[in-house]
């Protein structure tokens, strides 16, 4: 099923929703509820085969809803490389319940994994707003039941790696951006941040009791280890660490193998 969702803020945003082949596996009552949410990472979009790919090993778990971030692929609007996105999230997390799943677990990538741990500490069950919740909507709907955050940075404005100088050449220079429309299908949106949003380090010790998990690899050359142990280390006893050995960095070096006892621990939380 493909539809157009729209955000809090009038966005367009194209989205997908597969069914989970465990849907109908009486053996694994736990999961017929679950669906994923999948946050791809910046330049992604829902079309994209590393996007297709994890959706796919998901749908051994629950079903799944993918969609593509504002300025990517089909859906309106400019990026904003991880601020207003949370709105894009909340809106693909909303539709999810109405297709009828009670748990929503969250996974995100990259610029995907900082904008699922802000969702998280943004939204909450109750429907009410956290203190700090920039400007944001009601919350009614849009929250999380578990996160899962994969590559994901720790803090803003890091230049610590060379493809990370690259990535901030193509969001702040004009000819940057230019690249980004046409090479990459990703409209970038040319003012900046203000205010600048909750660093996903900020935002990783108000997500509790929401179940969190963070995955990174060793041989990520986007953001080194300095970055999954600063989160973990914010979400202390909360949150759980998975740091996997000869991994690079999100969707492309996720691996079947790793998706699947991504799904595994998703399920695992609905007891």
């Amino acid at each position: 099923m493909r539809t157009f969702l729209h955000t809090d803020d009038g966005v367009t945003i194209d989205s997908v929703y597969d069914l989970g082949a465990v849907v109908y596996d009486a053996s694994r009552p736990s999961a017929r509820d679950l669906v994923f949410v999948v946050a791809h990472g910046f330049t992604g979009d829902v079309d994209r085969p590393h996007v297709r790919r994890v959706a796919q090993a998901l749908t051994r778990h629950g079903a799944v809803v993918t969609f593509s971030f504002r300025g990517h692929g089909a859906s309106g609007g400019r990026s904003t490389v991880g601020d207003r996105e949370v709105l894009d999230l909340a809106a693909a997390v909303r539709w999810a319940r109405e297709l009828g799943h009670a748990r929503v677990v969250t996974v995100g990538f990259s610029m995907g994994g900082s904008v699922v741990l802000r969702h998280a500490a943004l939204y909450r069950a109750d429907g009410s707003e956290h203190e700090g919740h920039e400007g944001h909507e009601g919350s009614a709907g849009a929250h999380s039941d578990a996160v899962v955050s994969v590559s994901a940075p720790a803090r803003w404005y890091y230049r610590g790696t060379a493809p990370m100088r690259k990535l901030h050449w193509l969001v702040t220079r004009p000819e940057g951006r230019l690249v980004g429309r046409y090479g990459f299908r990703t409209r970038i949106h040319h003012r900046e941040w203000d205010p600048v949003p909750l660093s996903p380090v900020q935002a990783v010790p108000r997500i509790a009791p929401t179940p969190l998990l963070i995955v990174h690899g060793d041989r990520d050359g986007y953001f080194p280890l300095d970055h999954p142990r600063m989160l973990a280390q914010a979400a202390g006893d909360h949150g759980e660490l998975w740091l996997e050995p000869g991994m690079g960095h999100a969707e492309h070096a996720a691996g079947d193998a790793l998706l699947a006892r991504i799904g595994d621990w998703a399920v695992a939380q609905g007891g």
